[in-house]
């Protein structure tokens, strides 16, 4: 990769996010657990979330990821209070398409994760950057699950 694209990928603003990571406090009594790996980078988060009301009422993180995914759930960790479980869904299948197929970033209060933008065209680290979205997703689908009775 090009100095550059390196520069571009790893910004200032994506450095800072990644050194500031708030809610790294696992939660005690979570609604839900989940762990994400990226199987091809290895990055990993730990995520606890509690729902009330169809809104994210507390959120805990273990991030173990590289710089683009510490980032990501950074930026995540600032937000996910008070959203809704449809809001949520959302932005992780907005993110997706703005890595994937060229989308434009979540609009607001998500409007940070244009800084994300660069790493589109770095295919090896989408999973790093989707992680912890695709953790809070599982998360809510888990508890949405477990309350209407299912498995």
């Amino acid at each position: 990769m090009a100095d550059d694209a390196l520069k571009q990928l790893y910004n200032d603003r994506v450095m800072a996010l990644a050194r500031d990571i708030p809610r790294q406090e696992r939660l005690q009594t979570p609604d839900a657990t989940v762990q994400q790996v990226s199987p091809l980078c290895g990055s990993r988060i730990t995520i606890d979330l509690k729902l009330q009301q169809d809104r994210v009422s507390d959120y805990g993180q273990t991030v173990r990821a590289c710089t683009l995914g510490q980032a990501a759930a950074s930026i995540l960790a600032r937000h996910v209070i008070g959203r809704s479980s449809a809001e949520l869904h959302r932005v992780r299948t907005e993110m997706q398409a703005m890595l994937k197929e060229g989308g434009p970033p979540p609009g607001p209060p998500w409007e940070d994760l244009e800084v994300l933008l660069p790493a589109r065209g770095v295919k090896s680290r989408h999973g790093s950057v989707l992680l912890a979205f695709e953790a809070v997703v599982k998360a809510l689908d888990q508890i949405e699950a477990e309350r209407s009775g299912g498995t």
